[in-house]
């Protein structure tokens, strides 16, 4: 991981769907007041396909994500530029025609994914890479609530694609992808402990010094 030095510190946090990496990137943003990003933008526009076909694709592969454009536009916030983001009708899986965020992040980027430390060209533009290491069965489990609870899908239904895909992709691309982390934190220890660890060793590389200066003048962190 060698980041720039130019643009915002740059963090990777991958792990397996259901691991709680989101969670940890989300809370990270917020005690940084960084940016969260999150790789699902950047799925390929599937318009050309019948809905039937869009529904059979495998998402949890890495040819999945136009992964040119995600590193092109990552390097671009990572030099201190800004970026127009695709935005991506996850019901339809389509790109939404002419359809942008602009992005700008100066301070702490957030980079989060079940494959977010696959790809070399992404690890390059790290400052720190993190992988959230969680058990598949609890990683199941709650892949299982949030989809029946948030998605209105079946037992049954969630049960049969993760056997068939999110299982088989997580053991062949997101598990092996830990060996590139800089620090690997346990998914089911305390939530807290997580976030400490990654502030922790940010401050060891001498990344928080901003951070920390806001912390002391009372402007951001816990009350």
């Amino acid at each position: 991981m060698n980041g720039t030095n130019n643009g915002p510190v740059v963090i990777g946090i991958a792990g397996c769907s259901g691991s709680g990496k989101t969670s940890l990137a989300q809370e990270l943003a917020r005690e940084l007041e960084g940016t969260h990003f999150h790789l699902d933008h950047y799925y390929h526009d599937l318009s050309h396909l019948s809905y039937e076909e869009r529904c059979k694709q495998n998402f949890d592969h890495p040819d999945a994500l136009q992964s040119d454009l995600l590193i092109s536009q990552i390097g671009e916030l990572a030099s201190g530029h800004s970026i127009a983001l695709p935005q991506y009708d996850f019901s339809a899986y389509t790109r939404i025609p002419g359809a942008s965020v602009t992005i700008y992040e100066p301070h702490f980027l957030l980079v989060d994914g079940i494959l977010a430390l696959h790809y070399e060209g992404l690890r390059r533009l790290y400052h720190l890479g993190v992988y959230v290491d969680t058990p598949d069965e609890i990683c199941y489990q709650r892949r299982l609530a949030r989809d029946v609870r948030e998605r209105g899908r079946t037992q049954e239904s969630v049960a049969k694609h993760y056997a068939e895909t999110v299982r088989p992709m997580a053991e062949e691309f997101v598990r092996p992808s830990a060996q590139y982390a800089d620090l690997i934190v346990d998914g089911t220890s305390s939530f807290d402990w997580s976030v400490e660890q990654v502030l922790s060793v940010l401050r060891k590389k001498q990344l928080l010094a901003a951070h920390d200066m806001f912390v002391k003048d009372g402007f951001a962190g816990h009350p």
